[in-house]
């Protein structure tokens, strides 16, 4: 079993589009840094799991036809830096569903991922910038959590923060141990 990094998407991966939706590829902007970090934890051994609501779905602003597009695209990107996902979860309900079980703060997308890349959540980490990112990985068993601290207010605290991308890669050379 091994150990793995699971990763919101907007505001993590990408540049947050505020309160809209990323829906489109030429819309979807790698965060400054986070290609390199991802590369970095690949080198390192570790998965890398994306973990993300996607609500534009569930309300019908783009389909997961275009979802699944944008991600194969961002994938084909990662993939030039070795960098790719090992496996991508996407949430498309409305959280107001009440037949959903995986909207964050769920650990339900982050049990999946366990149990198809037989990974040790003990020794695995969730990078996010809301609190139910951080909730979703204590829910889910994984100890270990960095919050990109940005447009969202935290009440739920994470071991570490930064505040921009560019400085995950110097504090997980310091901090990680495989």
């Amino acid at each position: 079993m091994r150990p793995a990094f699971f990763f919101d998407r907007d505001g993590v991966v990408n540049v947050s589009p505020g309160p809209g939706y990323v829906l489109c590829w030429e819309e979807f902007h790698f965060c400054e840094g986070v290609i390199e970090a991802l590369a970095w934890l690949k080198k390192q051994g570790f998965a890398l799991v994306l973990v993300t609501n996607q609500q534009g779905v569930g309300k019908g602003l783009m389909t997961l036809e275009a979802l699944d597009d944008m991600h194969h695209r961002m994938q084909e990107e990662l993939a030039k830096y070795g960098a790719a996902f090992d496996a991508i979860h996407a949430c498309t309900c409305l959280k107001s569903d009440p037949g959903c079980t995986c909207h964050k703060p769920s650990p339900e997308m982050v049990l999946a991922a366990a149990s198809n890349l037989n990974l040790d959540l003990t020794r695995s980490w969730l990078i996010g910038d809301q609190d139910r990112d951080i909730q979703m990985a204590m829910s889910a068993g994984v100890p270990h959590t960095i919050r990109v601290v940005g447009e969202n207010s935290a009440t739920i605290a994470a071991d570490h923060e930064i505040r921009e991308l560019t400085e995950l890669l110097p504090l997980l050379q310091k901090i990680v141990v495989r």
